[in-house]
């Protein structure tokens, strides 16, 4: 399998997350952005910092890599209001992508109609400028149940409002990658919560991400139905590798 073009290499960390200073950050994620173009990934994630310096990296290479990069990111209680000007930026910026974390506490509180507001509006800002959105759930942060009702939930809203054409451009996505566990659990993308998502989102897409280690993990994910996977190993899977930590 042709596992790169399924991949979006990833690296979000901000500088006092990774212990490198901004000078380093902005070297590592040059680093990244390069690996995309020379390996052929289908698309880079960076932060929003980074969108300006990735398309012009990209551009004059004359590479088909995408640039992705996260709204709302990584807890997904910006007022969506904030995330909406932040993915208005992103799109002047260059990017290709948008990849939103939705309000989960939000919804684990039964504020749906908050929920439903954010997902149509941020969703409809993309796709009225050609970018494709994606919904970030944080499955580690639900239930079996609630991530089955929270992909439903946005499935019906683009669904219902922005209309079957559009569905494929919408991802509903599994994980930040920064989501704190308790006793060692994932907190990224497991077998069990990728089938409920597929389960539960179609026609819209899924995608895998953080926790993919290796390149028959990220097979396996393919095999059962997404069509990307996020990874900040994506050459180490890509050559039949295992990830060395990180998302």
């Amino acid at each position: 399998m042709d596992i790169k073009k399924y991949l979006d290499s990833t690296y979000l960390k901000t500088p006092e997350q990774s212990g490198l200073s901004e000078a380093e950050t902005t070297e590592k994620v040059k680093q990244i952005i390069q690996e995309a173009i020379d390996n052929g990934f289908y698309l880079v994630m960076i932060r929003p910092e980074y969108v300006k310096l990735a398309r012009q990296m990209i551009d004059q290479a004359g590479a088909p890599v995408k640039v992705g990069t996260v709204i709302g990111f990584p807890e997904g209680t910006l007022n969506y209001k904030l995330k909406l000007a932040e993915a208005q930026k992103a799109i002047n910026d260059g990017a290709d992508e948008l990849d939103y974390v939705v309000n989960y506490e939000a919804f684990k509180k039964g504020e749906k109609d908050y929920v439903k507001k954010e997902v149509f509006e941020g969703t409809l800002l993309a796709l009225k400028n050609g970018k494709v959105a994606k919904w970030i759930i944080e499955v580690a942060a639900l239930t079996p149940q609630q991530i089955a009702e929270l992909t439903a939930l946005i499935r019906d809203i683009v669904v219902q409002t922005i209309g079957l054409d559009k569905a494929g451009q919408v991802f509903v996505k599994s994980s930040t990658g920064f989501y704190k566990t308790k006793d060692g659990k994932p907190n990224g993308a497991t077998p069990e919560s990728i089938k409920i998502m597929l389960d539960n989102a179609g026609p819209l897409p899924v995608k895998a991400a953080g926790g993919v280690r290796n390149y028959d993990e990220a097979v396996k994910m393919v095999e059962l139905g997404v069509k990307r996977i996020g990874t900040s190993s994506a050459k180490a899977i890509a050559e039949g590798g295992e990830a060395k930590g990180g998302y």
